[in-house]
């Protein structure tokens, strides 16, 4: 009988690829729901069952992964998991798992992974462009009718995302509402964590390019 940690591999690698499927029929239907508000209310009603079952699905996925790990639900575990745990309460950023695809993906034909640098960059793109086209999707949901309102357009969003994510801020559309606000928060936070890994690593990978070629002392 296979153990916990094989098991666990074992449903990772068949799991992921369906999930990522049902993560861009999310994010579909999400964006979909908010759009097109000239939607009748049939349309909408059925995007909001794709939503709620995807999301079931996602749940699934994460009470499994928690069985087959051996471990109980807490703050170790949400530490260990903690891309699983945001996923899953921000299901708008599943897609972020394509990242884990592709190792899967890779592991499984035996060929040689992305360096870690590659991988980096790579991730911070990716997670730049789904944070602000799911950042710009969230808050203009909360802000179009919102009084006194300056994001009244998606358009609007897009740029404000743009300003926030890269931490410019010009200031001339900002959201007004408490839960745009939080997001606006949380994509600064997620801003800076991005600007700063990929900065981080570009110096890095400057740094030993230097070294392998003699202009500096290696080691150092």
């Amino acid at each position: 009988m296979d153990d916990d940690g094989s098991r666990l591999t074992r449903w990772e690698n068949r799991s992921e690829g369906p999930l990522f499927l049902l993560s861009l029929i999310f994010l579909s239907a999400y964006a979909a729901h908010v759009l097109d508000p000239g939607l009748p209310q049939a349309g909408h009603d059925a995007l909001l069952s794709v939503i709620g079952a995807t999301w079931a699905c996602f749940a699934v996925d994460y009470v499994v992964r928690l069985r087959l790990s051996g471990g109980r639900f807490g703050p170790h575990y949400v530490a260990h998991h903690l891309l699983e745990t945001v996923v899953l309460v921000l299901p708008l950023l599943r897609p972020l798992r394509a990242v884990h695809i592709y190792q899967v993906v890779q592991r499984r034909h035996e060929q040689p992974r992305l360096s870690l640098y590659g991988r980096v960059i790579a991730y911070a793109g990716m997670a730049a462009l789904l944070l602000g086209f799911s950042g710009a999707l969230a808050v203009y949901q909360q802000e179009r009718y919102a009084p006194g309102a300056t994001i009244r357009t998606f358009g609007d969003s897009v740029w404000w995302a743009c300003e926030t994510l890269t931490t410019v801020g010009y200031g001339d559309v900002t959201p007004v509402t408490a839960a745009g606000r939080w997001i606006a928060a949380f994509l600064m936070l997620m801003g800076l964590a991005l600007l700063g890994a990929v900065t981080g690593s570009f110096s890095s990978w400057l740094y030993q390019a230097f070294a392998r070629e003699g202009e500096l002392p290696p080691g150092r």
